[in-house]
């Protein structure tokens, strides 16, 4: 009996031993980062005679990454949430809030490596935003809000990976799917889709390149830039999204940050300040300095 207690006991060992090794083996092919800031401004004004509007203004983020290497396998994820508003401390037009930075951007590719920097992709992103955006100083009338717009694309190709820092994706098979899920910005046509339709397809080429880099001890630099060219429509006029982002750090709790944002969709009209209608080039620049917590795990 003994004898039985003591081959199970060690049986249990052996199997939670080779167990633990089981997790630590899958655990070491994953490197995971991530980085959360929350940053914030506030003005106050008192017998200011070139005039201002009291104000407190924050904005959240989160960047993550998940990179899975196996062999000649890899397999990329990433993920960028963010989400501000500024709040107008007048007394006679009462508290009010607009959004000042609104994003959700997941994007994921999986390669199998054929060369020494070379892999054949399948590359996948989704983005849209949280809350209802208005076009300020008009707050009654919606011109986005969740899945819409939401975009998503999927594309199979070639990607350079030169570096976990440095990667250039190029497709010639792509498809870029636009989401209208509001009945009124559906019904007006926006973004892009048939007036009453909430959903349009476009089918082209696709080119994404991403560079991170340290430019100095405490600067660090994010870059991405995608092009989308419509086969089936005007495939000259290109879809543009840029993103460069410059975080400086003070120390391992306190950072400042430039980040800016440029935007150029063919089938997106958009009314200007001089009443003209049509496509037009989007520009946001959000610069901040607050409090940020980043985590690195090999």
């Amino acid at each position: 009996m003994h004898k039985i207690k003591l081959f199970t006991l060690l049986s249990v060992v052996f199997l939670l031993k080779n167990s633990m090794h089981a997790q630590q083996d899958s655990v070491r092919y994953w490197k995971l980062k991530s980085l959360y800031s929350l940053n914030g401004t506030q003005n106050s004004f008192v017998n200011w005679n070139a005039g201002g509007r009291n104000n407190i203004s924050m904005i959240a983020s989160i960047g993550a990454s998940a990179l899975y290497t196996k062999r000649n396998m890899k397999w990329s994820n990433d993920l960028s949430i963010a989400l501000g508003g500024i709040m107008y401390l007048d007394k006679k037009n009462g508290n009010t809030i607009q959004k000042t930075d609104d994003r959700l951007d997941l994007s994921s590719s999986y390669g199998v490596k054929f060369s020494e920097y070379f892999y054949t992709s399948v590359n996948a992103g989704f983005k849209t935003q949280m809350a209802d955006g208005f076009n300020y100083p008009n707050d009654s009338v919606k011109v986005s809000t969740f899945l819409a717009p939401g975009y998503l694309n999927l594309a199979i190709g070639i990607d350079y990976i030169k570096s976990d820092k440095f990667s250039i994706f190029a497709s010639p098979v792509a498809a870029k799917s636009t989401f209208v899920m509001d009945d009124s910005l559906s019904a007006a046509g926006a973004f892009g889709v048939e007036k009453g339709s909430r959903y349009r397809q476009e089918y082209g080429a696709y080119f994404k390149m991403k560079y991170d880099q340290i430019l100095a001890k405490n600067i660090e630099m994010k870059s991405k830039l995608e092009l989308f060219s419509n086969y089936l429509k005007n495939p000259q006029n290109i879809d543009i999204n840029a993103e460069l982002l410059l975080i400086f750090r003070v120390n391992s709790l306190f950072t400042a940050s430039a980040q800016w944002n440029l935007i150029y969709d063919d089938d997106i009209n958009i009314r200007d300040v001089n009443g003209g209608f049509g496509p037009r080039t989007q520009f946001k620049s959000v610069l901040g300095i607050g409090i940020s917590y980043k985590l690195d795990s090999k």
